[in-house]
């Protein structure tokens, strides 16, 4: 996810952008093409970029009024990324690299991680265990100091409380 679309801005069909991404410069230039989630019948083709105080406003080929703006409100906002592309920092991925690697402690196994949570404060891995329950894992490098993308692992060393019942 490279953002999440708020609110409408004016009465052309611009909205305000969460971003979610390092290089919004790039990831919304005009012509870029986003996939959504949940997914429309076309993707969304970026036709206007600016900036209003520190809050990204885009506007959409063929988005043209605040109400089809407005339909779009909450929508997630993706790119296609190839498999093998990498974030230019060693401690960052993104969420498909991270989803289905296996969690372990140093105890052992823990589960599968499911979902990536992109939160305000921080992101939290889900993790589902053996029965099927999730776990909610806050990915910070005190707490998942290992993702080894080859190995399809992460590590993870829970706070005491962190993985209690």
């Amino acid at each position: 996810m490279v953002g999440r679309v708020g609110r409408p801005h004016g009465v052309r069909g611009q909205v305000t952008v969460e971003v979610r991404t390092d290089s919004p410069e790039t990831r919304f230039a005009p012509g870029a093409v986003l996939r959504t989630d949940p997914a429309r019948p076309d993707p969304l083709v970026v036709s206007g970029v600016t900036w209003h105080a520190d809050r990204l406003v885009l506007g959409f080929r063929g988005i043209v009024d605040r109400t089809a703006a407005e339909e779009l409100r909450g929508t997630r906002l993706l790119i296609e990324v190839p498999d093998d592309e990498r974030p230019e920092d060693p401690d960052e991925f993104y969420d498909h690299q991270i989803i289905g690697l296996a969690a372990h402690t140093a105890a052992g196994r823990l589960g599968v991680v499911a979902e990536v949570l992109h939160l305000p404060a921080q992101d939290v891995l889900v993790v589902r265990d053996r029965e099927d329950r999730e776990i909610l894992v806050p990915f910070v490098a005190e707490i998942v100091p290992e993702v080894d993308l080859t190995a399809g692992r992460i590590l993870i060393e829970p706070p005491a409380g962190l993985l209690d019942d």
